[in-house]
């Protein structure tokens, strides 16, 4: 005889869904503050505002949070910024985009969860793994496909379009984002970002535009 699983209220879900929240925020703001290697989850649990028994009932460990963390991000770029409007002109979407992308690398905290993705790599190199598939190789799919329908309407010369996309992508914060990575200077202001954004829409619209 089957055995009928308990469906889990609406309102359970939503609880559920704002606990994980909750726990999630405190542990960005405790990596933030102490580091992927000095964060405890006792911290964590302190930060998040919940029990270490609630915190281990959501995640097993630190590495499993850490990559929650990674992933909830990357999932929010892919719906802010690399879902395009298919009907507005193409110079619109890829100056909305870079813009975006622009910002969201910029973003508090940004750069230091990259640097400690990159630093623990290394020794945990499923972390960079699943990073680099959900975040830099999602954003460079997305915006592949939306390259191959703009060729397939005739508005683009056919070219890889993958290539195409990845090298748009760094050109849309050259400049801007490495200083930050490395401490060189902040955020770039919105007027360099629309400049250097601009620059990388006219230079691949230049080489890619059906004449």
């Amino acid at each position: 005889m089957a055995t009928l699983e308990r469906e889990q209220p609406a309102e359970e879900t939503r609880e559920d869904s704002a606990k994980r929240r909750q726990i999630l925020d405190g542990a960005r703001r405790a990596f933030l503050s102490n580091g992927f290697d000095a964060a405890s989850m006792n911290e964590i649990a302190r930060a998040a505002g919940v029990s270490k028994g609630t915190l281990y009932v959501y995640f097993k460990s630190k590495e499993e949070l850490f990559e929650a963390i990674v992933e909830t991000q990357c999932r929010e770029q892919g719906e802010q910024i690399f879902s395009f409007e298919r009907s507005a002109p193409i110079e619109d979407e890829l100056n909305r985009m870079g813009r975006a992308f622009s910002r969201f690398v910029s973003r508090p905290g940004g750069v230091s969860e990259l640097r400690t993705i990159i630093a623990i790599s290394e020794r945990m190199p499923e972390v960079g793994a699943r990073f680099y598939m959900s975040g830099p190789a999602m954003g460079t799919e997305s915006l592949k496909t939306y390259l191959e329908e703009k060729v397939a309407e005739g508005l683009l010369e056919p070219h890889d379009c993958e290539v195409a996309a990845a090298q748009f992508i760094d050109a849309c914060v050259s400049t801007t984002f490495k200083p930050m990575l490395f401490n060189h200077s902040g955020p770039a202001s919105e007027e360099r970002v629309a400049h250097v954004v601009g620059m990388a829409v006219r230079a691949f619209l230049a080489a890619y535009r059906k004449r």
